[in-house]
């Protein structure tokens, strides 16, 4: 019986550890994929009705297929999107037949890690399984790429890309190709997130204002980012964790200075560098969200510091992207 058939697929979150913002105007980045991941389960239905239930946040769903609606009245716009990325993951993975999904995730929700480009790629690789229809791992960061257009309008490659694939990514400029970083070490890093969470839309619209109205202050600041990125691309391949530390504070300055940083964001990267933390910086478009930590020997007291006031956790490279469970 179909119904007693089902499949587990998971794939990791991601972190931006330098190039935030800068890459949406052609400079390169670097990210992370990070242990901490979303599982998605599908298995077969007796009925004609294709349900959805992503257990931590209470949200669940019917949808339509072969009409690409949803049904749901009890989710608000954000947790409606992440009905919206498995109604489309399906659809691409060629699911015709109903099924019942369901989404179990470690990565916090609008916390700048990447969820939903986890979440899409597993349901990607748990649908293909089910439907028996072999697919690359290529086939499934391109068919997840499109899935992100379809649902955001717009969207880089690089969270689908580290989701599918894993490891430590350097996007070199122009996004002409993406370099797999050996790392051949633990990295020890902290990410601190707070409830607030921000508007990746705005605040890239933010930045375009202001480079359009102060663009001899503006394009400089992301000059040096990028310089930000091509020395941490070589520090962090060699393990020079004190130059590691030291871009990554600089790094937080122009992020700051271009008006993305916010108070609670702030105050988790001087909360990090009080516990010993090297260097700290936000991850992510900003406005809320989440601060990366690089804390050689001091995880544990880093870790405790944040969460007296929001969350924190420690993060590992994932070194291995999508896999059936």
């Amino acid at each position: 019986m179909l119904e007693s058939i089902h499949v587990t697929a998971s794939a990791p979150g991601k972190t931006i550890l330098f190039g935030e913002h800068a890459v949406v105007y052609g400079k390169p980045a670097i990210a992370a994929a990070v242990d901490k991941r979303a599982y998605v389960t599908i298995k077969g239905r007796a009925d004609n009705r294709t349900h959805v239930t992503v257990e931590e946040l209470g949200v669940s769903g019917f949808l339509d297929l072969e009409n690409g609606t949803i049904n749901s009245d009890k989710v608000g716009e954000q947790n409606r999107g992440i009905l919206e990325y498995v109604l489309k993951s399906l659809i691409k993975a060629q699911t015709t037949r109903s099924v019942e999904v369901t989404v179990k995730l470690d990565i916090p929700i609008g916390a700048g890690l990447g969820s939903s480009a986890a979440v899409t790629v597993a349901t990607i690789m748990a649908a293909s399984s089910y439907n028996q229809i072999n697919i690359t791992a290529h086939e499934i960061a391109e068919l997840a790429h499109q899935v992100e257009l379809d649902v955001q309008g717009a969207a880089s490659k690089i969270d689908t890309t580290l989701s599918t694939h894993g490891g430590v990514i350097y996007l070199s400029k122009n996004a002409r190709e993406f370099v797999n970083l050996e790392i051949d070490y633990p990295l020890p890093m902290v990410i601190g997130h707070t409830k607030k969470t921000g508007n990746t839309g705005k605040l890239v619209e933010l930045v375009r204002k202001k480079i359009e109205a102060q663009p001899a202050v503006m394009n400089p600041i992301f000059d040096s980012m990028e310089a930000i990125v091509n020395v941490a691309r070589k520090a962090l391949v060699n393990g020079e964790h004190e130059t590691i530390g030291l871009i990554m504070n600089i790094n937080q300055g122009l992020l700051d200075a271009i008006g993305v940083n916010t108070e609670e964001l702030s105050n988790m990267v001087f909360t990090a560098r009080k516990a010993g933390a090297i260097g700290s910086k936000i991850t992510g478009a900003g406005g809320g969200g989440s601060i990366i930590a690089y804390c050689p020997g001091r995880v544990e007291e880093v870790v405790t510091k944040i969460n007296q006031h929001e969350k924190a956790f420690q993060i590992n490279i994932a070194t291995e992207g999508v896999r059936l469970e």
